[in-house]
């Protein structure tokens, strides 16, 4: 039994979020039946995206629906707040909110804990390109993913019906800035999905279209090891994909993706994948954190210095207790992610009855890729595979991990169908204005505003 009743604060509904607060459930399930204990989780989508599985979301090949989890259905014992955490006082424990009722002003919303996690995950690092706010577009959320698929059939369409060549040739430009996995996994599966697409199109075919992968290091892939990273680079320059190493983007005024190397591309399409930073609510709190932004954490997953507060994943600089240089923390990558999630809420219950705090440690295993259908790399324990050995075991390896059964028996049914019928390459591109078409029937004037969601497509 826990000592006194508690609540828990868990900010962020991600990786870490949903499995902290998940393992959580389970562990006070007593308690949360006994009213000793409450658990409420912040989160500005009411799901959890599995992001290894948004580029084939965006390639067609899994329904949006498939790669993104119910909060609400999986956390039933939670309050789940649609939200975003504002601030944390941690030393009155009190965290200030602003929820979808903030907008109708309804007013921020003040929550009082007594145990906090901090798992809001990261956004995206962007650098101070002109042009990038603009023109550009991330990779991170679903709806991105959905807006990029989109995006690109139409620019195919828009190819296919004209005579302009500048125009026709801007519309088949499209250029990925970042060589880790959201960009070269990105990459892969829509130049893959375009040129099946491209064989029904009169007038448009594979070699038509330019991709262009831009990196500023000199090598892709640097998870997966150099031998692999030099295959992967000579794989995507076999399927006529332009990869630039130790180049960056200097900018993309006007639509013209402008390179280090002087290089100029007309282009519709700016795909941003560079990296990623913490999220901003970790400089809104009073806890230490590392010269890195994240929150300073001790091998048991709690804050450094701050009793009562945890913290696990991007947001977090966890000391690797396996590796054989100390000072290392753990890469901030989904298969910590989700076995952090497990030691943190079993620790927040232990901590609760009085027990002692289980180690965080887990040797890194590997990493997979894919860059396509039927094409992949992975170095998984020591080995190294390439082509569609790596292809089957990264998608053997993220079925396993996306979460719940439902949502596995969903993904594997869609890829045995996928084996059986064609591809769908089909634009909903009314999705991001999907009130449009009435505002005109109804006499007024479509709105030319951006969507309010900002990470809809534009």
């Amino acid at each position: 039994m826990v000592k006194e009743r508690a609540r828990i604060l868990v900010v962020g509904g991600g990786y870490v979020g949903m499995y902290t607060a998940l393992r959580l459930q389970r562990n006070l399930r007593n308690e949360l039946r006994r009213g000793e204990a409450e658990i409420t989780v912040v989160t500005p989508d009411p799901y959890m995206t599995y992001q290894p599985f948004l580029p084939e979301a965006a390639a067609g090949s899994i329904s949006p629906r498939h790669v993104v989890v119910p909060l609400r259905r999986v956390l039933d014992q939670c309050d789940v707040v649609i939200g975003e955490a504002r601030s944390v006082d941690h030393t009155t424990r009190t965290a200030t909110l602003t929820t979808l009722a903030t907008e109708e002003g309804a007013g921020p919303r003040r929550l009082t804990y007594d145990e906090l996690v901090l798992a809001p995950g990261s956004v995206s690092r962007t650098l101070p390109v002109p042009g990038l706010a603009d023109h550009g577009v991330g990779f991170k959320t679903v709806e991105e993913a959905i807006g990029l698929r989109n995006h690109v059939l139409e620019q195919m369409d828009i190819a296919s019906s004209t005579r302009d060549p500048a125009l026709r040739d801007a519309a088949l430009t499209f250029v990925f800035v970042g060589g880790g996995y959201a960009g070269v996994e990105a990459l892969g599966e829509l130049e893959d999905m375009a040129r099946y697409a491209a064989r029904y199109y009169h007038n448009v075919t594979p070699d038509d279209m330019k991709w262009i992968l831009v990196e500023a290091s000199g090598r892709i892939l640097p998870e997966v090891g150099e031998e692999l990273g030099r295959y992967t680079v000579t794989e995507l320059r076999r399927r006529n994909i332009d990869v630039r190493l130790d180049t960056r983007l200097d900018s993309c005024v006007d639509r013209v993706a402008v390179l280090s190397d002087g290089s100029r591309f007309p282009t519709r399409t700016v795909v941003w994948t560079a990296g990623v930073k913490p999220h901003p609510i970790l400089a809104a709190t009073d806890l230490p954190l590392d010269d890195r932004g994240r929150l300073r954490c001790t091998p048991h997953l709690s804050v450094d210095g701050a009793p009562h507060a945890w913290a696990a994943g991007d947001a977090a600089a966890v000391p690797d207790v396996t590796a054989e240089e100390s000072g290392r923390d753990c890469a901030p990558n989904a298969q910590h992610a989700v076995r952090q999630a497990r030691v943190l809420g079993d620790n927040i219950a232990h901590a609760l009855r009085g027990e002692p705090l289980d180690t965080y440690a887990h040797k890194y295993a590997g990493s997979v890729a894919s860059l396509g259908f039927h094409k992949g790399v992975a170095h998984v324990y020591g080995r190294k595979l390439k082509g569609y050995p790596a292809w089957f075991m990264h998608r053997a390896y993220h079925l396993s991990r996306v979460p719940t059964v439902n949502r596995k028996a969903r993904v594997l049914a869609e890829w045995a169908l996928a084996g059986l019928f064609k591809r769908e390459i089909v634009s909903l591109g009314s999705l991001e204005h999907p009130r449009a078409e009435f505002e005109l029937a109804a006499g007024g004037k479509p709105s030319q505003e951006p969507p309010r969601n900002p990470k809809g497509s534009s």
